[in-house]
């Protein structure tokens, strides 16, 4: 199933934006609903809460900075999968970080955390840098979860050093990380063995993986070592791999 779901015309809007039965679109969308799309009181418009709550609205009114759309009916995202994935991303080099995130928002991850590991490259200055870079990524995230009707947005946060990644990890019912090194735990195999998680946390190393030091402790404190084939993955593409392999074991494909 492949595609460019953009033009169902579909809307984030925030929970504060709904007052009794009317919602109003403000930002860059009002130029793309007048300027882009044309559309014009009376057509109709799919906008999401960011909470998994869809509306089915008719624009009412068209101002300069605003439009307005009344609600015909509202029902919750039927795209959403049953369970919560957060990607513990190790930070990769030049802009693989943004591919990573599309697709695994295209995929159905519900948090991403990018993590400094000992083998990441890229450094963060301060505070502003890594604010900067996290604002570019939210905004990469929402764009993704439009095109692909997401009835979220998930949240791309701020870096975070490998130890502080630990006390997310902890905080999982299921936390996995890929280690080419493993070669008795097969990811299937750990997933068949865990059906009623409802939340699983994946770390992912950046170029040149974890090292073992890194493994054994996120080991400790919780997480399973698993192999993901004989061969080498690279850090953009075995997030993907884990995250599909996930949805179609334990989410919404192999239903």
């Amino acid at each position: 199933m492949g595609g460019d779901c953009s033009n169902m015309s579909r809307f984030f809007i925030s929970c504060s934006d709904i007052v009794n039965n009317t919602i109003r679109i403000t930002g860059e969308d009002v130029g793309h609903i007048k300027k882009v799309l044309r559309l014009k009181c009376g057509d109709n418009l799919i906008v999401c809460d960011g909470q998994g709550m869809d509306y089915n609205v008719r624009i009412d009114r068209i101002e300069e900075n605003s439009v307005y759309a009344l609600i015909i009916d509202s029902f919750k995202s039927f795209t959403e999968p049953p369970i919560g994935i957060t990607l513990l991303q190790g930070m990769p080099k030049s802009d693989k970080m943004d591919y990573i995130i599309q697709k695994c928002v295209e995929l159905g991850v519900n948090r991403i955390v990018p993590v400094l590991t000992e083998r990441t490259v890229v450094k963060i200055d301060n505070n502003k840098d890594a604010q900067k870079k996290a604002e570019r990524w939210n905004k990469i995230s929402k764009e993704a979860s439009k095109q692909c009707n997401r009835g979220i947005i998930p949240k791309v946060e701020i870096p975070v050093s490998f130890i502080e990644s630990l006390d997310i990890l902890k905080n999982s019912d299921l936390a996995l990380i890929p280690y080419e090194k493993e070669t008795i735990n097969s990811l299937r195999y750990i997933l068949s063995d865990r059906k009623n998680v409802n939340n699983i946390c994946v770390m992912i190393g950046p170029e040149g993986g974890f090292t073992e030091k890194e493994v054994d402790l996120a080991v400790n404190v919780g997480a399973t070592s698993v192999t993901l084939g004989p061969r080498i993955l690279r850090t953009e593409t075995a997030g993907l791999a884990v995250l599909s392999i996930i949805m179609y074991e334990m989410g919404d494909v192999g239903r």
